[in-house]
């Protein structure tokens, strides 16, 4: 997916990200190559701005996130800048930040896909468990080695918790070592493992398979799937119980049960 940028998109002129809508996908490309597409504070910034523009786009149905080059998807935080900085405040104020770019991803009524290629180390692991689901090139690395460098990586151990079993979660985090694409697969941090010159198709037919399924339906099981997990299970059930019975009144539900019933495809409005 080669990335090109569309002047109404608010995004165009900036070079740290790109923005392409294209046949109701919408593909974010961090584009800092030459420096393994590290985030600075203003590439976070634009990034959960353009999260909040996406969640209200009706045109929209996936997003694809992913990185020029072929050495990285993300090495995370820019720590060149942290160290310029060098104030605690500035600290703060960035993993705020960062923070509130996870939140506004699993907020978003539209999935997330990660196309992931290179090395993903540290915030870029944060990145790629943030997103709903992700598809890897068989020469990606995954590394949460902050601590490597004195730094516990804290906050994709939030998100990465909640993606790969608890044990193979403080082996990332604690050793500092790198699993390759096949490994993340097992461990459950990515959906599918392809080969390089693969990983467009296999994005793209993940991308079609989301397409092809009602808006509101998506949406809606999005926001029921992160919601149960906080929840005990007998509240989880309740809650399950409540969607599907308000889902069930839906356009969405009365077109699939109906086009089910009579052995045709349904017309999604």
């Amino acid at each position: 997916m080669n990335a090109t940028t569309d002047a109404t998109d608010g995004l165009a002129n900036e070079n740290g990200l790109l923005r392409e809508d294209r046949d109701g996908v919408t593909t974010l490309t961090l584009n800092r190559p030459d420096k393994f597409n590290s985030m600075t504070e203003d590439v976070v910034e634009r990034l959960q701005a353009a999260f909040e523009e996406i969640k209200d786009d009706a045109s929209c149905r996936v997003v694809v996130l992913t990185a020029a080059g072929s050495r990285a998807f993300c090495a995370g935080h820019d720590l060149l800048e942290m160290i310029e900085h060098g104030e605690h405040a500035f600290f703060e104020e960035a993993f705020e930040r960062s923070a509130a770019l996870t939140k506004a991803m699993y907020a978003l009524p539209q999935p997330i896909v990660a196309r992931v290629q290179g090395l993903v180390t540290a915030g870029g692991c944060q990145l790629v468990s943030a997103c709903d689901m992700a598809v890897a090139s068989s020469d990606a690395k995954f590394g949460a080695n902050g601590i490597t460098n004195g730094l516990f990586c804290s906050m994709p151990s939030v998100t990465l918790t909640r993606n790969v079993p608890r044990k193979q979660a403080f082996n990332l985090l604690f050793t500092g070592d790198f699993v390759d694409a096949q490994k993340a697969l097992d461990i459950g941090l990515v959906n599918q493992v392809v080969a390089p010159e693969d990983l467009d198709a296999a994005v793209t037919a993940v991308t079609d398979a989301i397409k092809a399924k009602p808006a509101y339906a998506v949406a809606r099981g999005k926001a029921l799937f992160y919601a149960q997990l906080q929840m005990p299970l007998g509240e989880a059930l309740d809650y399950a119980a409540g969607a599907m019975a308000e889902d069930m009144d839906s356009d969405a539900a009365r077109e699939g049960v109906q086009a089910f019933l009579e052995k045709r495809k349904p017309v999604w409005n």
